[in-house]
């Protein structure tokens, strides 16, 4: 087993020294990362493959090799992602709250400031490698990420790159790590490693979040799976809702924030869903309706009845489920109770309906009149993301640089003691 403690000990000695940087310092080592990753695309890629090779050699889905290709656009994307990151204003030092107490002779600050040392932990998207690098460095966090065995190589490859990166602009190499050890033991071990970091985020399955919640000692921040709904309102416009929702469901199956539920209002049912199912039907994808939906297109190709678990599922490629209801206040409740609370979008014209929607649901990202694709911090503003948290303290949706910085009271006086 890799010897986790040592590890830790050198990103936190790197965290120390992070923390003295410049941001014009830390932005120009960005930008240089970001060409390295361009000019050593084809050594990233040649190891890639080997993941490839062998995910497909274990039975591994469309879905899940989709998530784990790398080609030079997805590279030439994480490199965008590095240098968009650079250019963001940076929230270290920004004051959040000052007070000066007069009578003890005090002035106090609370400034933001680093974590010191990030674990991350993810399953087959090698892309997290860049984007965790990016946001942790701007912030001054040093990061140890942890990835699953099948994007190892992939992994140890951008790794590598960075720290190429880092050593020519005279930083410390072990401002990023990688845990090669890829065993069960060696995950758990790490969720325990609290001396040293200081903050674990784990991107991936419901199992794997589910697994870092039950075993952590280290705080974390949830990202959760994304069974994500459109609501088609009675008052949808019927053309609106059937290519909001065919971006939403198939512009790509494997993502978190692609849509995997539907609620149709009952008034509008036999109206929408057979434009919905026609828009569909061109991506073979299977349609899993309760009783009122199934009678609206009981024609379709690839249609099945719904389980009520289908319901809760988050399914990863070409299948959705569709519930009818008889009012918004239905389907608000039906998506609170169903849902990961993600991202869920209404499809309506009216005001009163859209706002009752927008306002009820227990959700990080809420719609109108808008695909559930766009949840992602690149889209938002962000730079690249280091996860879509579910939770609600200290961060919730697209996490950007906000959501890696804590806080830390400055207290100055000229001798002064407690009276």
């Amino acid at each position: 087993m890799i010897d986790l403690n040592a590890l830790g000990k050198k990103a936190k000695t790197a965290s120390s020294e992070l923390n003295l940087l410049s941001e014009e310092k830390i932005n120009s080592t960005l930008i240089l990362s970001a060409k390295m990753l361009r000019d050593n695309a084809k050594y990233i890629i040649e190891e890639n493959k080997k993941d490839i090779e062998l995910a497909l050699s274990n039975g591994a889905t469309d879905a899940f090799i989709d998530r784990l290709t790398l080609s030079e656009k997805v590279i030439d994307g994480m490199a965008v992602g590095l240098e968009q990151v650079s250019s963001l204003k940076s929230p270290l030092g920004k004051q959040l709250y000052s007070y000066e107490n007069k009578e003890q002779g005090i002035s106090v600050v609370k400034k933001a400031v680093p974590f010191g040392v990030v674990g991350i932990i993810y399953e087959s998207r090698p892309n997290v490698t860049a984007d965790a690098f990016a946001l942790c460095f701007k912030t001054a966090n040093a990061v140890i990420l942890k990835g699953g065995k099948e994007s190892l190589k992939s992994n140890v490859a951008i790794v590598t790159v960075l720290k190429k990166a880092l050593k020519e602009c005279g930083v410390d190499q072990n401002a990023v790590n990688v845990i090669e050890d890829t065993s069960r033991e060696t995950t758990t071990a790490f969720m325990r490693l609290n001396k040293y970091v200081d903050l674990i985020i784990p991107r991936g399955s419901a199992s794997l979040i589910r697994a870092t919640v039950e075993n952590s000692t280290i705080p974390i921040i949830e990202t959760g799976a994304g069974n994500c709904h459109v609501y088609v309102d009675k008052f949808a416009d019927v053309d609106m809702a059937s290519e909001v929702i065919f971006n939403a469901k198939t512009q790509r199956y494997s993502v978190c924030n692609a849509c995997e539920s539907l609620v149709i209002h009952s008034a509008i049912v036999d109206k929408v869903l057979p434009k919905i199912a026609e828009k569909l039907e061109q991506k073979q994808v299977e349609i899993r309706c309760d009783k009122s939906s199934y009678r609206a297109i009981k024609g379709y190709a690839y249609l099945k009845e719904a389980t009520d678990e289908d319901f809760y599922t988050e399914y990863g490629g070409p299948i959705i489920s569709v519930k009818t209801v008889d009012s918004v206040e239905e389907a608000i409740a039906h998506i609170n109770e169903h849902s990961t609370h993600h991202s869920e979008a209404i499809i309506t014209k009216d005001n009163e309906s859209a706002e009752k929607f927008l306002n009820a649901i227990d959700s990080s990202s809420v719609y109108l009149n808008a695909s559930t694709r766009f949840t992602d911090g690149f889209v938002f503003g962000l730079g690249a993301e280091i996860g879509i948290s579910t939770q609600k303290l200290h961060a919730r949706g697209p996490m950007g640089l906000d959501a890696l910085v804590t806080s830390k009271y400055y207290v100055k006086g000229d001798g002064a003691v407690r009276k």
